[in-house]
């Protein structure tokens, strides 16, 4: 039995119990990916709570020379920068073998 939470909260917002989100992990993730967040609660009030990720933004690279100063970083970025990140992603040739389930 699928019940929504109390009415104050978003209706997006789905309590399972664990037995019923085992015997369903793929209809829980498809409620995920449209948005639904599910709370799985077992013996102990949450089990875990599954939402969908967001999208982490980069940091632009004055963001990071900033936050580099603010810390007292007395690096300096110099021509050679691109070159020597070119040689770091080339040192790293493997193929990348990520999980299925990826």
């Amino acid at each position: 039995m699928i019940r929504l939470h109390n009415p104050g909260m978003p209706k997006h917002v789905i309590h399972i119990s664990e037995a019923e989100a085992a015997s369903d992990f793929a209809g829980v993730l498809a409620r995920v990916r449209a948005g639904a967040e599910i709370v799985i609660e077992g013996q102990e009030p949450i089990v875990v709570v599954v939402r969908p990720s967001k999208p982490e933004p980069g940091r632009l690279l004055s963001e990071s020379i900033a936050l580099a100063e603010a810390h007292g970083s007395t690096v300096t970025l110099d021509g050679g920068l691109a070159r020597d990140l070119e040689d770091i992603v080339n040192s790293h040739g493997e193929a990348l073998n990520p999980p299925t389930w990826d």
